[in-house]
C-alpha cells in the first residue's frame, strides 16, 4: 500500500518534532520512537491518537515509554516492532509495521500485538482527541560539562533541540541515529566536534545507524550507544550508562571503540 491510499484523517510523520497545528485532531503516525518526550511532542499538539516505533524498547523499556504517559492524558497510542520497519519512516511503518504494544486507550478502540500498523491506524480513527492539560516535561537540553579549555558538552533529548551556538562542540542526544525520512537532506544541524545518538535496537535494514556515514562524510565524528544501555530519548542516560555500539571512522580514529563507555570516550574528546 503506498501514501496515496491513507485516510485523510491519518497523518504520516517521520518525526513528531514536525508536526503542525493543521495535525490536530489526526490520527499520527510517526516515525520517532516512543519515548516519553515524543509522547509529550504529540500530545501538544493536541493529535488524536498516535503510533511511534518501539526503538527495539530498550532499557527501562523506554523506547515504548510515551503509552503510559499518554494513557494518562485519555490518548490512545500504539507503537510497532522496530525489526518489521524503518526507524524514520513513517510510509514504510504504514505499509509494513506490526504493533508491538498498545496503552489501555487503544485496547479500548480494539488496537491489539500483532496487527498491522494500518489496521491499528483505522481503529484509532474512533479516538475521541484528549481534553487534558499536558504537562510539560523537564528541560529536553542542558549542560553536562563547561569547563575552561575545554570543549562544551551538551545534553539534548531531541535532535531537534540543536542550536548554533553547539558548532565545535560536543553534544549527546537522546534521538535514534537514523536519518529521518532516509534521506541525508533533513540531517540539518551545527557542525559539531563529535555527536552521539541512542541505536534503538539497531531497527530494520540497520536504520537505526544511518546518521552516522553521512555525519563522517561532513568531517564529524559520531557514534550511538546501545538501547540496552541507555534510555532513549534520554541524553543523561546515554552520557552516564551508554556503551557504544557503533562508530564512524571518524570516532574510531579519535579512539571510540565498541564497547566502550560512551563517558570515557567523551572525556578524551573534551581537551582540544
Amino acid at each position: 500500500m503506498n501514501e496515496t491510499a491513507v485516510p485523510k484523517d491519518i497523518y504520516l510523520a517521520d518525526t513528531v518534532t514536525k508536526l503542525k497545528p493543521e495535525h490536530r485532531d489526526h490520527v499520527v503516525i510517526t516515525g520517532s520512537h516512543g519515548g516519553i518526550y515524543a509522547g509529550y511532542c504529540a500530545a501538544k499538539m493536541h493529535v488524536r491518537a498516535a503510533i511511534f516505533n518501539d526503538a527495539g524498547i530498550g532499557r527501562d523499556k523506554a523506547g515504548i515509554g510515551s503509552l503510559a504517559f499518554l494513557n494518562g492524558l485519555g490518548l490512545a497510542a500504539a507503537t510497532v516492532d522496530s525489526q518489521t520497519c524503518r526507524i524514520a519512516d513513517a510510509t514504510d511503518m504504514w505499509t509494513n509495521g506490526r504493533i508491538s504494544a498498545v496503552n489501555a486507550a487503544a485496547e479500548q478502540l480494539g488496537c491489539a500485538k500483532g496487527q498491522s500498523a494500518e489496521d491499528c491506524a483505522r481503529r484509532l480513527t474512533k479516538a475521541k482527541s484528549s481534553a487534558s492539560p499536558v504537562p510539560t516535561v523537564r528541560e529536553a537540553r542542558f549542560v553536562i560539562s563547561d569547563r575552561p579549555g575545554e570543549r562544551k558538552v551538551i545534553g539534548i533529548d531531541s535532535a531537534s533541540l540543536f542550536e548554533a551556538e553547539d558548532d565545535g562542540q560536543i553534544v549527546i542526544t537522546g534521538s535514534h541515529g537514523g536519518l529521518v525520512g532516509g534521506t541525508a537532506k533533513t540531517l540539518i544541524m551545527p557542525a559539531v566536534h563529535a555527536v552521539f545518538y541512542n541505536d534503538a535496537g539497531g531497527c530494520k535494514d540497520r536504520s537505526g545507524f544511518t546518521r552516522l556515514s553521512v555525519l563522517e562524510e561532513r568531517g564529524i565524528a559520531a557514534a550511538t550507544v546501545s538501547n540496552e544501555s541507555a534510555k532513549i530519548g534520554d541524553a543523561k542516560s546515554s552520557y552516564d550508562d551508554g556503551i557504544i555500539s557503533c562508530a564512524n571512522a571518524i570516532a574510531v580514529n579519535l579512539g571510540a571503540e565498541v564497547g566502550m563507555p560512551l563517558r570515557q570516550f567523551v572525556e578524551r574528546l573534551k581537551r582540544p
